[in-house]
């Protein structure tokens, strides 16, 4: 897997809210070992920021839309950023 460290900010829409789509997204991203946060728009749609190796972004990206079965995502808009120093990855309220 490529080392060169990436960020994605991008926006999950559909029933992303009230279905442990946060927490999930948590979990797994520090499965995978990857920085960032996530949290809950007024719009309905959920907000998140990965940082890590590409490969395994594109993965949680992939995992958040087909794994979780109470979630739905219709669309999911993402785009590149220059990377930051964070550490961890947190649910923002």
């Amino acid at each position: 897997m490529g080392s060169e460290l990436t960020r994605i900010h991008a926006f999950f829409t559909g029933r992303v809210q009230g279905v442990f789509f946060r927490a999930s997204t948590q979990k797994k991203a520090q499965e995978l070992g990857l920085n960032g946060w996530v949290r809950n728009l007024s719009d309905g749609r959920v907000e998140a920021v990965f940082q890590g190796s590409s490969e395994l972004i594109d993965a949680l990206i992939t995992w958040c839309k087909d794994s979780m079965p109470l979630s739905h995502v219709i669309s999911v808009e993402t785009e590149q950023q220059v990377p930051e120093n964070i550490q961890g990855f947190e649910i923002i309220r």
